[in-house]
Order: structure tokens, then sequence, then C-alpha cells
């Protein structure tokens, strides 16, 4: 059974992967970290101690990053437009004493710590910006050889970005951050446009889900309301499930076609935030990817059944 930490920023499409972990059986969660990226870090800190109430999760809430690795690096406006003002659809989410959202970054020592104590057995899987990550690289180097494995949700290598032409939104958002985390000595794979631009969520499929998966899945549901309406301009009354993609290989990587090869990350310029990869069967001159461990990138998947799993997990009580 895998141990997770799942980091995330929540945005609409990290609900779903959240309630994904919390259901499948296969799946221990041992910790929520959070970072800025679809809101500030206070707003994604306190949609996810919501959403940890909301779905019965046991595992803690641990606030992370508010700012980019490099601290010199311009901020991103929020993307209010695709996830709300809040982050969840601009639901209400109450504002009460029992949601403590704290002021401290404590995730990256989260990371470290739970890494330390649970050598060759942690999983994490991050679907926002690698900031988190990359701090606690840069505290404590040894936890790459240390960690199971990470599956990251983010980058495009043979499609267009969704932020610009040449970058997806996790990596435009802290560059420095995600070349760090993909050019650690870690087993690594990203999950992104390649593929997630392929597994759709239909409305009506949701609403049936949610009259079968209880208050949950509801939930789900009416947040997802507006996250759907902002897709209308690439596919018609329905949304992709990016986040819940990198869940979904965790436990079923034989639904998707991977190719390694080393990853760098264009840090500035025209392609700020583009993930570049290297493959592994091809030869180039000397270069910047030269000496860094090759990773996986999920290029191609069994779209059909990735839907049905997470279909069946999602009615899973």
């Amino acid at each position: 059974m895998p141990k997770v930490i799942f980091d995330t920023d929540p945005g609409v499409d990290d609900a779903m992967a959240l309630l994904f972990l919390q259901r499948h059986p296969d799946i221990e969660l041992v910790g929520i970290t959070t970072v800025f990226g679809n809101a500030a870090v206070e707003q994604t800190t306190r949609n996810a101690l919501f959403l940890k109430r909301a779905f019965k999760i046991d595992a803690p809430v641990v606030r992370g990053a508010g700012v980019t690795f490099d601290r010199d690096r311009p901020p991103r406006p929020w993307p209010t437009i695709v996830h709300g003002e809040n982050g969840l659809g601009d639901i209400d989410i109450p504002n009460e004493a029992d949601l403590p959202i704290g002021e401290e970054e404590e995730a990256a020592q989260f990371i470290i710590d739970t890494v330390r104590q649970n050598p060759g057995e942690i999983s994490i899987v991050a679907v926002g910006r690698m900031t988190n990550l990359a701090n606690a690289l840069a505290r404590a180097p040894d936890i790459a050889g240390l960690v199971k494995d990470v599956v990251v949700m983010g980058g495009s290598f043979y499609v267009p970005g969704n932020v610009t032409p040449a970058a997806e939104a996790n990596i435009a958002g802290d560059p420095e951050a995600a070349d760090l985390v993909m050019t650690a000595p870690w087993k690594l794979t990203v999950i992104g446009l390649d593929v997630t631009g392929k597994t759709v969520m239909t409305r009506t499929t949701l609403k049936q889900l949610a009259d079968r998966g209880g208050p949950e899945v509801s939930l789900l549901n009416e947040l997802s309301q507006s996250y759907i309406d902002f897709y209308d301009h690439l596919i018609a009354d329905a949304m992709l499930v990016h986040d819940t993609c990198a869940c979904v290989y965790l436990i079923r990587p034989d639904l998707f076609d991977t190719v390694t090869g080393q990853i760098r990350v264009s840090c500035g310029g025209l392609t700020d935030g583009q993930t570049v990869l290297k493959p592994s069967h091809r030869r180039f001159p000397p270069g910047a990817w030269d000496d860094f461990p090759a990773q996986t990138v999920a290029v191609n998947v069994a779209a059909d059944k990735v839907m049905a799993l997470v279909h069946d997990i999602l009615v899973r009580r």
C-alpha cells in the first residue's frame, strides 16, 4: 500500500484528486502539504482544511510555500478565471475557528521528516507548483535517495502549454523549483498535458457520480461547475481531470505509455516554464541536460480505462 504525501494547491481538479486518494483502498494518505498556485497559500491551505473535513480525511494538512523558490521572480496573477476567487469555484467555504491555517511554512520540513522516518516507503504526488519539493531538496538533499517515488502533474512535451504556448501552469508558476525537482536524483514521473488533455469528465457524468457517491461527490459536483464552464473553449460541457491522472498513475502505471530521458525547465525568456526532454534513445552534443538522471514522461494514456477507474473510486464508500 503506497504511503502518499499529496502536495497540492486546491484547486478544483485538486479536490477530485484528493477524494480519489482518500477513497482508493490501496493508498494510505499520510499528509497533505499546501502551496500557493491556484490561490494564495493562505487560501489553498484553508481549502485543503475544508476538504479534509468534508472528505473525512485523517491525514494532517501542513501549510507550505507562499512565494517562489527564487524570491526575486515576479509573481504571476492567480488563475481566478479558471478556479474562481477562492480556488474552489467560489463555493461557500466557512471561515470558522476550527480551520486554523497557521502562519509558518512547514511543508518542506514535514516532507523531510516523513521521508526520513519511512525510508523507501513514501510516494510524493505533487499537483501544484514544485516549490515545497524544491525547498525540501535544498534543505535536505539526502531525501532524494530515501523517497520511493515522485509523481508530478505538470509540464507539456509534445503539445502546447496552457498558460503560454510553451508552458504549463504548475511549471510556469515556479520554473526554478521545477528544474531542481526534475533534475534531482530520485525516481520521478511527469504526468503532463500530453496525457491529461485526453482525460475528460463531462458535466452529466459528474452529476451521475454525485447521485451515487454521497455528499463528498456532490461537493465535487458543486465546486466544479464554473470550472466546466471555463473549459467550454476546449471541450463542450466537460472538464479535464489533470491532477487525478497523477494519482491514477501511482496505482495503474500500465495505463500510460512513457518515455525516459533527462528533463530541464526553461527559466526565463520567451519559453519561461517550458519542460524540455532529452530522450534517452537520442544522441546529442554535450549540453545542459548532461549528468542529470533520466526521468519518466507520460506521452499517451488509455483515457477510457483511466476514467472508468476514476468513476469507480469516486463512488466507492
